[in-house]
């Protein structure tokens, strides 16, 4: 895949794994069209989920991500909950997360935590590449027992599962340096009173979530 097609396919995945609502219901012609001129490795799941959510009710779609990903903890979303559970390593990982996001210039919201798999998701496509891959390459295994848990409870989730895993990057010595840097990485120094970025240009036609 290409740098590009990498990031359409991401992008396209962090909208879909967000909670349903009107606004991805509106944006769902443009996320079609633009999966469309993907390779077929990302393309096909991400067409399968994309049939499912016009052919089902957005009160549905919203209910069935709330059972999943709300109320199961093996279908966790935060990346750092599966390596740090609920201990106070996750607090560092997270500080981690919106450390390498600030230094890059990408803006989030504050409705979400940094280490969300759509939040990352969006990060690698529009954020930086690099550290994003590492992100996500520090973090298959994780993606990869996601994936597997959907399979089992016959959620059509997976399909973007699979896209997601699909993209992910094989470990070169640039993303294994960067993960090692972002391992020995601390908790800032100051945290408080930083200006705020402006949110990174979309390289794709789609648009960050934020």
């Amino acid at each position: 895949m290409t740098e590009r097609s990498t990031a359409v396919a991401r992008l396209a995945a962090s909208w879909l794994l967000s909670y349903p609502d009107s606004e991805l219901l509106g944006r769902l012609d443009e996320i079609h069209a633009a999966v469309e001129s993907l390779p077929e490795q990302t393309r096909e799941p991400l067409l399968a989920f994309l049939d499912h959510v016009a052919d089902t009710p957005l009160m549905q779609l919203q209910q069935h991500y709330v059972a999943v990903f709300d109320m199961r903890r093996r279908a966790c979303l935060y990346l750092t909950y599966w390596t740090d559970g609920e201990t106070r390593n996750r607090g560092q990982a997270l500080v981690r997360f919106k450390t390498a996001y600030r230094e890059s210039g990408f803006e989030m919201g504050d409705d979400e935590l940094p280490d969300h798999l759509a939040v990352v998701l969006e990060f690698a496509a529009v954020g930086d590449p690099l550290t994003g891959d590492a992100f996500l390459a520090e973090h298959r295994g994780p993606i990869g027992l996601l994936r597997d848990a959907l399979a089992k409870m016959d959620s059509a989730y997976v399909h973007v599962l699979d896209a997601v895993l699909a993209t992910l990057p094989e470990l070169t010595d640039d993303i294994v340096a960067r993960m090692a840097q972002l391992a020995a990485s601390g908790p800032p120094v100051e945290q408080v009173g930083l200006e705020p970025f402006p949110t990174a240009p979309s390289l794709i036609e789609i648009g960050a979530r934020r």
